[in-house]
């Protein structure tokens, strides 16, 4: 009797020890990025915050460093982006709830979601190539701002479905089997309640998906990014009735990683130091929309739970 109460507080120990251990690894690997998140910005700070300046914000590029800044390059960050939220989150939400909610368990339900998982890890540059013979030949698109914003929309489309579909399954049944109960119909517990409590997961999934799109040079580059442009985009706001024009959708384009490559390859520590300031800005940009998307996931719960 002994001896198996002695043998269960030694097996209880060493669970005890390896929770503590994985929970201790887990905080290095934690702690491990957050230094080197650190010291990247540190580093882009120090090279970079000189350069810093109103004069460097609303420039166009130029030949000379000391005369060059970003205007068009953050624009069309800002546009492309826009552009690409507007496609990617309707969809991937809409096709989550779908699969998860109205689907019916099949082989073809199981082949999209074997799909599905499977694009999410596929390099981004094969998506530049599908953008170029479909958006850019087929639909004659060309190289705009509408091209890049559904090219982007597409290569994270599958992280959004993927993280929409984890967020609702993680609502309990019996939620849904209260509301049956009340005589809701099943749109209306999708509508009034499912989606209400998965908000915070799926802007979870849309913060990740946004994060990967807006650093990404490949499938830009791929269907046709301008590395220099001295002009904006159409104005999407005009003077005259009916006061809207999406003339903006089709016009060339850069972006801020482009610009950054563009003056990395140049021979001059001068770009290289517009380069790293223009990297500051768009580390700056990012944890902006991810603050964003934070703050409204706590909007979400925060009304959820009163």
């Amino acid at each position: 009797m002994e001896r198996n109460q002695s043998s269960r507080d030694n097996k209880t120990a060493r669970r005890k020890f390896y929770d503590r251990t994985f929970a201790m690894l887990g905080l290095l690997a934690t702690f491990i990025g957050l230094i080197t998140l650190f010291a990247l910005m540190i580093d882009l700070a120090t090279d970079g915050a000189g350069r810093l300046s109103r004069q460097f914000l609303l420039s166009f590029p130029s030949r000379f460093p000391e005369q060059a800044g970003i205007l068009s390059a953050w624009v069309g960050t800002t546009l492309v982006m826009l552009v690409t939220a507007l496609t990617a989150v309707p969809l991937g939400v809409a096709a989550g709830v779908y699969l998860e909610e109205y689907a019916p368990k099949n082989w073809l339900t199981a082949l999209i979601e074997i799909n599905i998982a499977n694009l999410a890890g596929v390099p981004s540059i094969v998506y530049g190539l599908m953008a170029l013979g479909l958006f850019v030949y087929q639909l004659r698109l060309g190289h705009s701002i509408l091209t890049a914003g559904l090219t982007l929309a597409l290569l994270i489309l599958p992280i959004v479905i993927v993280a929409t579909r984890e967020a609702i399954r993680a609502v309990p049944g019996i939620m849904r089997e209260a509301a049956y109960a009340l005589g809701a119909t099943k749109w209306q517990m999708v509508k009034d309640h499912v989606l209400p409590y998965s908000t915070g997961g799926i802007l979870t999934g849309v913060i990740i998906a946004l994060s990967r799109a807006i650093g990404e040079t490949a499938p830009l580059i791929t269907i046709g990014a301008l590395t220099f442009i001295a002009f904006l985009p159409d104005s999407p706001v005009k003077p005259e009735f009916p006061f809207i024009s999406f003339d903006w959708l089709m016009s060339p384009f850069t972006v801020m990683p482009i610009q950054m490559f563009n003056w990395v390859s140049r021979p001059q520590e001068e770009f290289h130091l517009n380069a790293a300031a223009t990297g500051l800005v768009l580390m700056v940009m990012t944890l902006a929309m991810n603050a964003l998307a934070i703050y409204l996931r706590y909007r979400f719960r925060k009304r959820i739970r009163w």
